[in-house]
């Protein structure tokens, strides 16, 4: 909005600040944070005054007695107001890529509030139905993935180099195409196209098998990266500050991808109008940053499914249209742990539980529960359960669960962002 305001009045003094990223990123980022700081005092204060509190957190499996209940839940509204009044005010709201990262904000927002509404408000602890759930986040892939597909806009250049002569920077490039093509870390030929897995179709088919692998690549890995920080919501601070680190570097790996002189410095693909990721991703981490001042220990208010179903959601999609999917594994690794340790222990329990023995890999699941369970509250509950990684005897107050975690997500990240020159 502001961008376009900005444009028409290209000859004020300052008004050239706008086509600036690294300055509407900041901006973004800013107006992010004090929108989500400001809005969660009064949205704090008037679910409090409704007694619109959370019901269903179990205090007796906390060993540190640590009380949860009659706090404000759905706080996912103060990120997504955050979010999205950044990026209508500061983003390019006739790019692609800015359209599609809205989109999937209020998509995901919209599903995590119905969750959260039926379970808040019809005291119904399952929440959505599974497979609504599955089905909004199935048809939210499938629009993004033909939206990259048939766009005219949502093109890319494989290779592109730039050279500077008399203070003045030529560029060439490969022409604009629509490409199946991604990043596989640690690989010096680090372009992966997903039609070569193909040729076995003849050369005409395996382009329209590749298209339709990326779209439903598209559809799992929004599926995913949303459960997983669904699943790294169970302490204060935990999914909003892992989130946050994500965030940074998404925008580090969106501002190479959409600058032609990084792009051919780091040798990756250049994706014209992905630049505005970045400012879109500034908003995101701006907003997680003020939710963290209430969601920090002891938390204020949390977010709900409708905060992390849609961070997630965020995340996948920003890294599908960078063609950085594949780099996913190692951003969101802590994800990726807690979303494997629910899988592990749901299949060893019920495998075992045919035979008629009580088997848990985990004290707990997801894994950060796993760090502040006993034993001794296992056994209680099912005295003939067997554990098979009991782990130290020490048990983590969440804070330190939360900052472990925390400090894990800022390695991998960092790691992230080295392999554009580990190859």
């Amino acid at each position: 909005m502001l961008y376009e305001l900005f444009n028409n009045l290209s000859g004020i003094p300052g008004s050239r600040l706008m086509t600036y990223i690294s300055f509407r990123a900041i901006t973004a980022g800013v107006i992010g944070l004090v929108t989500s700081l400001w809005l969660g005092k009064y949205f704090i204060d008037m679910m409090r005054r409704r007694n619109i509190t959370e019901t269903q957190r179990d205090e007796k499996l906390d060993p540190f007695n640590v009380g949860k209940k009659g706090v404000p839940t759905m706080g996912g509204l103060v990120i997504l107001a955050g979010i999205l009044v950044a990026a209508l005010l500061l983003g390019r709201l006739t790019n692609i890529y800015m359209l599609l990262m809205i989109i999937t904000t209020v998509i995901l927002g919209a599903l995590g509030f119905a969750d959260d509404y039926i379970k808040t408000f019809k005291k119904n602890k399952d929440g959505l139905n599974g497979w609504v759930k599955i089905a909004g986040q199935v048809i939210l892939g499938l629009i993004v993935g033909l939206t990259l597909r048939y766009a005219p806009a949502a093109v890319m250049n494989e290779t592109v180099t730039t050279r500077i002569e008399n203070n003045t920077t030529y560029v060439q490039k490969t022409p604009d195409v629509k490409s199946t093509r991604t990043t596989i870390p640690f690989v010096k030929a680090h372009n992966l196209n997903y039609a070569d897995m193909f040729t076995w179709l003849g050369e005409e088919n395996k382009y329209r098998a590749g298209w339709i692998f990326f779209v439903l690549l598209t559809v799992l890995v929004v599926a995913a990266v949303s459960n997983g920080a669904n699943l790294n919501d169970g302490m204060d601070g935990m999914c909003a500050g892992n989130s946050a680190l994500i965030g940074v570097a998404l925008i580090v790996l969106a501002y190479v991808s959409g600058n032609y002189v990084f792009a051919d410095y780091f040798d990756v693909m250049y994706i014209p109008g992905s630049e505005e990721l970045v400012v879109f991703l500034g908003a995101f981490v701006g907003a997680l940053v003020g939710f963290l001042w209430w969601n920090g220990f002891p938390a204020q208010v949390f977010m709900g499914d409708t905060g992390s179903l849609t961070i997630g959601g965020i995340i996948g999609v920003a890294a599908v249209i960078m063609h950085k999917e594949l780099l996913l594994p190692i951003i969101c690794g802590v994800f990726l742990m807690e979303s494997v340790s629910v899988i592990v222990q749901t299949r060893v329990y019920k495998f075992y539980k045919k035979r008629g023995r009580h088997v848990r890999v985990w004290k707990r699941t997801p894994l950060h529960d796993h760090f502040r369970t006993s034993i001794d509250q296992v056994i209680r509950i099912d005295p003939t359960c067997h554990i098979c990684l009991r782990g130290s005897k020490e048990l983590h107050h969440e804070t330190k669960i939360v900052l472990r975690f925390c400090i894990v997500t800022l390695i991998l990240a960092a790691f992230a962002i080295l392999t554009l020159k580990i190859r």
